[in-house]
């Protein structure tokens, strides 16, 4: 048995496919595509009937405990049995896309479905797309193990997963696609591009075989006038200081639980309970929030203008508590919510402003409102777009749905470069997208391309010896170290000694410290490359010495650095053997 396995899973026994990758990329993406789907139904299917179980207690005055509850058993059961921290799923599967050539472990496959039904499904502000997208991530990323896929192979894959996650959970390929493309992979490339199409229509198309091909939500025809496109210049404004400000909020709300004196665990049972107190006085902000954004939609959301802002604001806050806290989930769904309401309040505040102006319906401001959170948390509006056209199939609210998103999405770039899944990378250095210089050289270190056959000489060595030391070496840079404790004081290029060569009465008069350049520019071990070449290019240097803890240890030439890139790009983009 071991022995199949092993030839099974050796590369050449797939030479069928090897001559076009994209063939066996199409084929294995459908696989990826179908697993990840199955994923999403299962976790989608499991909520629908927790949270239906969840909402018969919330008639005794205990229930506010039940997402405390919900939101400590995830923290556990992440962090002791599974060994991963909480998160929102998203950013970690950028870096592993980033830095790992879309290498993720196995468990990530369930781990973050099963925490992220403990968090929502008793009553916590998340949405159950990150986890998903995690899970698809996780399968693609192992399948391409199994198939002995190679580094850019198997990041496609992994975006096959996140693709066909998303398609299935909103039964939305073309979103699911965008998304991947847009925020997952940042390339938009005819390599990635097919497999990840054909992955979101294998999710999508399981999705609908095993719970029927469902609009999310059901739109009504809304009438859009010239005055409404206006409108929604001032919309997709409030879209984006929404957006900013939730994002500040999941940023800064793990800050301060971790000042807390209290075990992991515990910490999350207390978001929890918060959400929990916060849901006693605005329902709408318990779980992922769907049937509330429907109602909405359709204009049976009774509450006046006032309760719907402050329901904005308590909607943002119980999702930074539950998230920032230690519950498991995604901000899809709380974005959505926000979004709505957001929008609903906008179009209430137009109606009571100007009450003789015939506006369209409220859900279409709802609507556009959720396209506004979407593009300014993501950055991405292509994804807000073509999510609430397809989760509503409102195709009539199109023109609208553009504006608002491109400039919510471009206010919030102004004000925040980074979106609120690449901002923690980016900060870290983390963000590395796949095929770019940066990738590439991540996986070299300077101790790989060190040059170790440079000469050494001594700051009180004559010049008449120093010219004998030229004449064995091939090298125009000598370091100079001090012959007492062997620390580096500088460098010496043939270029510095012209000046004495033809005047031989000079010879054993000038020594090596006198000529030597103190002031030469050098490399740590640690440094990074792309740091590097940059020094090298500002500068115009085509080599620098590394030096660690006062030593010498090489050279790091420019021409080496970039062979080494040539060949790992080579390496990266080969299948592996």
């Amino acid at each position: 048995m071991g022995r199949f396995i092993k030839t099974w899973r050796r590369p050449e026994k797939w030479s069928l496919f090897r001559p076009d990758d994209r063939i066996l990329l199409i084929l294995i993406g459908i696989l990826v595509g179908i697993c990840s789907g199955v994923a999403a139904v299962a976790l989608s299917r499991s909520l629908f009937a927790t949270l239906h179980w969840v909402h018969s207690f919330h008639i005794y005055w205990w229930a506010f405990l039940l997402p405390g509850i919900g939101a400590a058993l995830s923290s556990l059961f992440l962090n002791n049995i599974m060994k991963e921290g909480a998160g929102h799923g998203v950013p970690e599967v950028i870096y592993s896309v980033s830095r790992y050539g879309g290498l993720m472990r196995l468990r990530s496959s369930f781990s973050r479905l099963i925490a992220s039904w403990l968090t929502i499904g008793s009553g916590g502000s998340a949405g159950p797309e990150a986890p998903v997208v995690m899970s698809g991530a996780a399968i693609g990323s192992n399948i391409g193990r199994i198939f002995s896929m190679n580094e850019r192979q198997r990041v496609t894959l992994v975006g096959c997963g996140a693709a066909g996650a998303i398609s299935a959970i909103f039964n939305a390929p073309i979103a699911g696609m965008v998304f991947t493309i847009e925020v997952i992979l940042g390339e938009w490339t005819a390599v990635n591009i097919v497999p990840i199409a054909i992955a979101s229509v294998a999710g999508t198309q399981i999705s609908r075989f095993l719970q029927g091909n469902n609009i999310v939500f059901d739109l009504r025809q809304f009438h859009i006038g010239f005055v409404d496109v206006l409108a929604s210049f001032g919309l997709a404004v409030i879209a984006a200081l929404a957006s900013i400000l939730l994002t500040h909020l999941l940023r800064k709300m793990p800050r301060l639980a971790r000042k807390t004196p209290l075990p992991i665990w515990l910490r999350a049972a207390v978001g929890g309970v918060i959400v929990g107190l916060i849901g006693v006085a605005f329902p709408v902000v318990l779980g992922e929030g769907y049937h509330s954004i429907q109602s909405m939609i359709d204009g049976a959301f009774t509450p006046g203008m006032l309760l719907v802002m402050v329901a904005t604001l308590a909607k943002m806050l119980a999702t930074a508590f539950t998230l920032g806290w230690g519950g498991s989930g995604g901000i899809f769904a709380p974005s959505l919510v926000v979004g709505s309401l957001a929008g609903l309040a906008y179009h209430r505040c137009l109606v009571f402003v100007w009450p003789a102006v015939t506006w369209a319906h409220e859900g279409c401001f709802a609507l556009l409102g959720m396209a506004g959170l979407i593009s300014g948390m993501m950055q991405a509006p292509l994804t807000g777009i073509f999510l609430i056209v397809e989760i509503t199939g409102g195709y009539g609210v199109i023109v609208p749905l553009i504006v608002v998103s491109a400039i919510s999405s471009t206010v919030c770039q102004y004000i925040e470069p980074a979106s609120f899944y690449l901002k923690e990378l980016v900060d870290k250095g983390q963000l590395l997208r796949p095929g770019t210089d940066a990738r590439v050289l991540s996986d070299l270190s300077v101790h790989e391309l060190l040059e170790r056959d440079c000469i050494s000489v001594t700051r009180n060595m004559l010049l008449r010896d120093f010219v004998q030391t030229v004449q064995r070496s091939h090298r125009n840079f000598f370091p100079v170290e001090d012959e007492d404790t062997g620390r580096f004081l500088g460098m010496i290029h043939l270029d510095d000694i012209r000046p004495y060569l033809f005047n031989p009465g000079m010879y054993d008069a000038v020594v090596m410290e006198q000529i030597m350049n103190r002031g030469v520019e050098v490399v740590r071990p640690e440094d990074d490359l792309l740091d590097v070449l940059r020094r090298m290019d500002e500068r115009r240097l085509f080599s620098m010495p590394v030096v660690s803890n006062g030593v010498f240890l090489g050279m790091i030439s420019k021409a080496t650095l970039l062979d080494r890139y040539r060949q790992e790009l080579r390496v990266q983009t080969q299948f592996v053997a």
